[in-house]
């Protein structure tokens, strides 16, 4: 093993200083059966004078020294000790080899630890093992550095001081805080809505707020608890309406789902828990997921290695991963299988109303979602996987309430969102990949397809797709550009002949610039071409700039 420096080991030789007056029993040094000694100082202990082991009366005194060299008899002094008594840990046989000169302080700091040794001999009734010469020797080095071992001890103090303050106005032991603040401003700039009306709108700014806590209480698990306020109005979105022939009308300036921001939503400035999971592990490989609330699949770890630079980069919902795993969310469980690094495995089961116990809700009385996928790593960074999910939606009802949000999956057009006033079984398959083709780009997208049962009524069939260009580190470490071409959700089929008649296409580009390592601002455009899937809609070009603070 390579010698580590006196220097290097000073960490260890201060990491217990103790710097009480070096002292002992006198019976524990004579033959004396006096067992009722006070204890005694080494000077009254060591007849007087006795020669050190090393003499010190043909050199400089140590006290007029600016560094203790090799040569002088303080360091080989100190040497002798730490191989004798092991003061100093560092080398397989717990020995200083040292060969070059030491400040008064690093040389303090190893005669102190020697110091600490010795106290701990004599502590365990074995000061016989202790040389009287030695004792001689570590009272000469104690007076010599007395200022250097009185300013470490003042140094240590402070620092025993500050942690005792720490420890006692620390948040939690087990827990940490983690948050982040977003400013977003959105604007719709122009466009037309499925009625044909205008869908512009006014530039807004809000804001959401978002308090992660991150417990463990083995080292292996992690408890997330997410507070949430925010007041980021949806500029989009849809609700059951009994009075439409479709049981569906679109809701804010859209209109649609189609084009919605990703980071809206408004809970009035009210705090609310937004995600709470418990994960641990089962095995080396699997870990095992519970869901208290949370926003879908996403929670239980089943989508963001799939669309990595996206998901956490894109502005637009649609965007950041196939719609089809937002067919639910909630409460339920999950689990993550990893094979080698070949490939892994998720599964997953989620309620959206699990806490409700009459009608139907609960855990298997009413809607849910339950998910199962293969992931192929074919390589650290690049992804093919294979998902599949059987959902159920009850009806929302026919009473129209035109300001309660209802959607399949918060994307695509009104017709790919409802029920049509019944239950609906949901077969859902998605092919998702990514690519990393060089360092600065990625190659990525997927396609969706979800067979909508409207029990009593028929069958549907919706499609999606997305192709992603990213460009990590763009202009700047810490920077990323994105790219994407897709087709929101879109009713193409139905046994009873409604369908989105049109062609649409979802562009969108951003560009995230990293302030520093606690701030990113992320401009950003999303332009709708036939909006809702109506070529009479003018395109929809929605602008956006997010401001991101984390901590």
């Amino acid at each position: 093993m390579k010698p580590v420096s006196f220097a290097c080991l000073i960490a260890t030789a201060t990491s217990s200083i103790m710097l009480a007056p070096f002292s002992l029993h006198a019976a524990e040094v004579s033959t004396s059966s006096d067992k009722t000694s006070q204890p005694t100082t080494i000077a009254q202990v060591i007849p007087s004078p006795i020669a050190p082991s090393i003499g010190t009366e043909q050199v400089t005194s140590v006290s007029q020294l600016s560094d203790v060299r090799p040569t002088d008899w303080a360091f080989q002094a100190l040497q002798s000790l730490v191989e004798r008594y092991g003061c100093i840990a560092g080398y397989p046989d717990r020995t200083y080899r040292g060969n070059r000169a030491l400040t008064r302080f690093e040389f303090a700091a190893g005669l102190n630890a020697c110091l600490d040794r010795v106290n701990e001999l004599i502590a365990a009734s074995t000061a016989d093992l202790v040389r009287k010469e030695d004792l001689a020797t570590l009272q000469k080095l104690q007076a010599d550095f007395a200022t250097e071992l009185a300013t470490i001890r003042g140094r240590v103090d402070a620092l025993e001081a500050r942690t005792t303050t720490l420890e006692r106005q620390q948040f939690s032991t087990t827990t940490k805080l983690q948050g982040n603040v977003l400013l977003g401003a959105i604007n719709v700039a122009s466009g037309e809505r499925p009625d044909g009306t205008s869908a512009r709108d006014n530039l807004t700014l809000g804001y959401r707020v978002e308090l992660n806590l991150q417990t463990s209480f083995s080292g292996r698990d992690l408890l997330t608890t997410r507070l949430q306020a925010n007041n980021l109005v949806p500029r989009g979105g849809t609700a059951a309406d009994a009075t439409s022939p479709n049981f569906v009308t679109g809701l804010g300036s859209l209109g649609t789902n189609m084009g919605r921001v990703e980071f809206e939503g408004n809970s009035n400035s009210q705090v609310r828990v937004s995600l709470l999971r418990y994960r641990f592990p089962i095995s080396d490989n699997t870990d095992f997921f519970l869901a208290g609330t949370g926003n879908g699949f996403v929670d239980l770890d089943a989508s963001s290695q799939l669309n990595p630079y996206f998901d956490g980069g894109a502005v637009s919902l649609f965007a950041l991963r196939n719609p089809i795993y937002n067919y639910s969310g909630g409460a339920g469980v999950g689990l993550r299988h990893r094979i080698g690094t070949a490939a892994e495995i998720n599964l997953g089961y989620l309620v959206p109303n699990a806490s409700v116990p009459n009608g139907a809700n609960g855990l298997f009385n009413g809607q849910y979602g339950a998910l199962a996928q293969v992931i192929f790593n074919l390589s650290e960074s690049s992804r093919i996987g294979l998902t599949y999910i059987n959902a159920y939606v009850p009806s929302p009802g026919l009473a129209p309430d035109p300001t309660a949000p209802f959607a399949l999956t918060s994307t695509g057009s009104n017709l790919s969102n409802t029920t049509f006033g019944e239950p609906v079984s949901i077969n859902a398959y998605g092919v998702n990949a990514t690519f990393q083709l060089s360092p600065k780009f990625a190659l990525g997208g997927w396609v969706g397809y979800a067979n909508h049962n409207y029990i009593g009524r028929g069958r549907g069939d919706v499609w999606n797709w997305a192709v992603t260009l990213a460009f990590p580190d763009l202009f700047k470490r810490g920077n990323l550009g994105g790219i994407l071409v897709g087709q929101e959700p879109k009713l193409t089929r139905t046994d009873f002949g409604v369908r989105d008649r049109g062609t649409s296409l979802h562009l969108e580009a951003f560009y995230r610039y990293r302030v520093s390592d606690n701030v990113a601002i992320t401009p950003g455009v999303i332009w709708i071409t036939n909006p809702d899937y109506n070529e009479d809609n003018q395109d929809a070009v929605i602008g956006v700039v997010r401001t991101l603070f984390t901590f």
